[in-house]
């Protein structure tokens, strides 16, 4: 177990530099600058490296370690609780800040810069990654290095259905977070930790449920088996989809392409029937003349 414990060591004091990253940058930088730029990007760079780990632990650990994926399982519900806590309102998503830019939460300008910072992020995790794995600290990153060539796809099923499972892993990640949106961070953090976690126990094996394009991109784009496009169709245009989708169902419109509610009626919602109002009137109709008899016919002084 001594290489597992290396493995959350490492993983806890990537969380420890991105957390001090951020709260530096708080003190140094302008709110937009920090927003769009450095809170994205320590956001990006935590979760490519604990993403990288975690799938190598999943990969090797069951015939290099002994464990299976229960223990990997526990550890990514864990570190995304982490995550939820310390991230500070970054995404961290391409998917997510493109979900803000349609609800007229974001402008054009800043979701660029969002989606720079993630590619960034990524990019910069992977490199780190790397540069750790090849320290060989433990067997697992021995292991790791010498299959590293021989890097595989992770679409194991037909490119239609892999990109409907990613799609599907989207939409209902991005419906939990629409739904939670307002919530104390009590409660969605847990929340959208367990749904993240149960939607990589089921999709994993199709074809690694990453539903985040710039996880996808660093992580798997680069391997062997499928084309540039294969990738693209299942980890860039599915999860998009499904982001969509998710918008449009809870929403009934995309605010920034359009503004009629095709799905909800908003002025039915509180609105009597016609029929209702009518027979409430005739109803009340023969009381009101009642009572203004019994006035009549009271004596005046």
């Amino acid at each position: 177990m001594a290489g597992l414990n290396v493995s959350i060591a490492f993983l806890f004091l990537v969380v420890g530099v991105c957390q001090a990253l951020r709260r530096l940058s708080k003190r140094l930088l302008s709110p937009g600058t920090y927003g769009c730029l450095v809170r994205e990007l320590a956001g990006s760079l935590e979760l490519c490296t604990s993403c990288l780990e975690l799938r190598m632990l999943v990969e090797i650990g069951p015939w290099g370690g002994g464990f299976g994926p229960d223990v990997a399982l526990t550890l990514l519900f864990f570190l995304f609780v982490v995550h939820g806590a310390s991230f500070d309102g970054a995404s961290a998503n391409p998917t997510v800040s493109l979900q803000e830019f349609l609800l007229l939460e974001s402008n054009l300008a800043a979701t660029a810069a969002k989606l720079l910072a993630q590619g960034a992020g990524t990019g910069l995790g992977w490199a780190v990654t790397k540069l750790y794995w090849s320290w060989e600290l433990t067997h697992f990153h021995l292991i790791q290095n010498l299959i590293a060539s021989e890097c595989s796809s992770s679409i194991h099923t037909s490119l239609h259905h892999a990109a409907f499972v990613e799609g599907t892993c989207s939409f209902v990640f991005h419906l939990v977070l629409l739904k939670l949106h307002r919530s104390h961070q009590m409660y969605w953090v847990p929340v959208l930790a367990a749904t993240v976690t149960f939607l990589t126990y089921t999709a994993r094996p199709f074809t690694g449920a990453f539903f985040n394009p710039a996880l996808a991109t660093v992580t798997t784009f680069h391997c062997s088996g499928n084309s540039f496009w294969d990738y693209v169709q299942v980890y860039w245009l599915g999860p998009l989809a499904g982001m969509l989708a998710a918008l449009l169902l809870y929403q009934g419109n995309i605010p920034r392409l359009f503004k009629k509610n095709l799905l909800y009626s908003q002025k039915s919602k509180y609105r009597i029937p016609k029929a209702r109002v009518a027979a409430h009137m005739e109803h009340d109709e023969p009381r009101r003349k009642r009572k203004g008899e019994k006035s009549n016919s009271e004596p005046h002084a």
